[in-house]
């Protein structure tokens, strides 16, 4: 046996100190081709230290041969020595046998560094040179998975799969694609690919998407089965509660809907969004007082939030508390893009405890974004026709039975306004 074999041998018995020895004979006395073997298998265990010193030693005896180079610098950027394998790389010109690793190893380097489009350049290049390496349109495919530019990943990973690999580098190609075709919405696709994934493939990431998507396609209650099987064998995936609740409330499940969420927010406790679709579940199930509280506890942790702020102010005006709403929105005032129904529900309030003046600032607010919503022009009729806004309430009042031709009641209106003159 060579130094080398003896070396490796000790190694995989655990043997460390008698695998010192050899190896620094090793490097003494074993031939050139021996000791780029030993290399590669020493790399490949995680000894990366011991497998660079040989790189360096053979690289100074070959200063042509640039595939060492590719291996320094692939050593280099996991030791986070960027520049240093940078110029490794850049002395290996486009005519050399090593040019197409170089990109491939350059791309590598500026994935790490988040500089995407410089590595996509990279391999791009690299698959023009080598079109029928699968590696190079595996590390592109992989390139834009983490890019989330799905469209372009799915046709590559394809190509993978006509090559003849389902999995890739440890990577289950068919897993990919399904998730892929989940994100650009390709939901019938991606289902077809995703229950392809046997079991014990199925990651907890692979087994969310599959239950997405079958809530995307209305299929519910497989959604159901999918997502509380993750729940059961993963309870702290809390991407999957928000969805659970949805395919429950789905089926009408409102009870088992709001248990669900309830679990999501005893390991989600700050996504104030949970807190927000808890609530509405609770007013389904007609328990307000419950749905004020997940709503507090929502503003709480984004008191800029508006579509919780929206919630609790409807429920406030339900229950009649004008001045409970009045407060709240109040708060909201001074915002540039403030959501209309809170001007409406400011309205609603002002005018309930007979202040006019300010009832009719939010009526004002309020009715340029309501105008094909009947349940708001029928009141504000009402309210500037009371304050003397006859032309206005004239002009909404038109609009209205437009949208509800039927309502006999404010067509005798009308005709009120046009003995007036209006």
């Amino acid at each position: 046996m060579s130094y080398s074999e003896t070396a490796l041998d000790l190694l995989e018995k655990g043997q460390l100190e008698d695998f010192k020895k050899q190896y620094a004979l090793a490097l003494r006395h074993d031939d050139d081709d021996t000791l780029y073997g030993l290399a590669e298998e020493l790399y490949s265990l995680g000894f990366v230290n011991q497998s660079k010193r040989i790189y360096e030693k053979l690289l100074e005896k070959y200063p042509d041969e640039d595939e060492l180079r590719t291996h320094l610098a692939d050593i280099l950027i996991g030791e986070d020595k960027t520049d240093e394998a940078l110029l490794l790389l850049n002395e290996i010109k486009p005519d050399s046998d090593a040019y197409v690793q170089s990109l491939m190893v350059a791309a590598d380097l500026y994935q790490t560094q988040e500089l995407f489009e410089v590595s996509e350049q990279k391999l791009i290049r690299a698959l023009e040179l080598a079109p029928e390496e699968t590696v190079i349109r595996f590390a592109l495919a992989e390139l834009y998975f983490t890019m989330r530019e799905f469209a372009k990943a799915i046709p590559l990973y394809l190509g993978i799969i006509k090559d003849g690999f389902l999995n890739y580098s440890a990577v289950n190609i068919v897993e990919r694609i399904g998730v892929a075709y989940a994100n650009e919405g390709k939901f019938e696709q991606a289902v077809g690919y995703l229950e392809q994934v046997h079991s014990g493939e199925m990651t907890p990431d692979v087994k969310f998407e599959l239950g997405f998507t079958y809530l995307q396609l209305g299929e519910t209650k497989k959604a159901i089965t999918t997502l509380s099987e993750l729940q059961d064998t993963d309870p702290q995936y809390t991407s999957l509660y928000p969805y659970l609740g949805h395919a429950y409330e789905e089926e009408n499940q409102n009870e088992d809907a709001l248990k669900v969420l309830q679990e999501g927010l005893a390991v989600d406790e700050f996504n104030e969004k949970l807190w927000l679709q808890s609530a509405k579940i609770a007013l389904k199930l007609n328990d307000e007082e419950l749905a004020e509280t997940y709503l507090n506890h929502g503003r709480e942790l984004d008191p800029e939030d508006l579509e919780i702020a929206i919630q609790l102010s409807n429920l406030l005006i339900k229950q009649e508390r004008w001045q409970d709403n009045i407060d709240l929105v109040s708060k909201y005032l001074d915002q540039d893009n403030l959501d209309p129904q809170l001007y409406w529900n400011l309205a609603v309030s002002y005018d309930a405890l007979e202040n006019l003046d300010q009832a009719q600032k939010a009526y004002e607010s309020a009715q340029p974004f309501f105008m094909d919503q009947p349940d708001f022009l029928k009141p504000a009729v009402y309210f500037f026709r009371k304050v003397g806004q006859l032309e206005l309430a004239e002009r909404l009042l038109a609009r209205y039975l437009e949208l509800v031709p039927e309502d006999d009641e404010m067509v005798l209106l009308q005709d009120d306004f046009h003995q007036l003159g209006y």
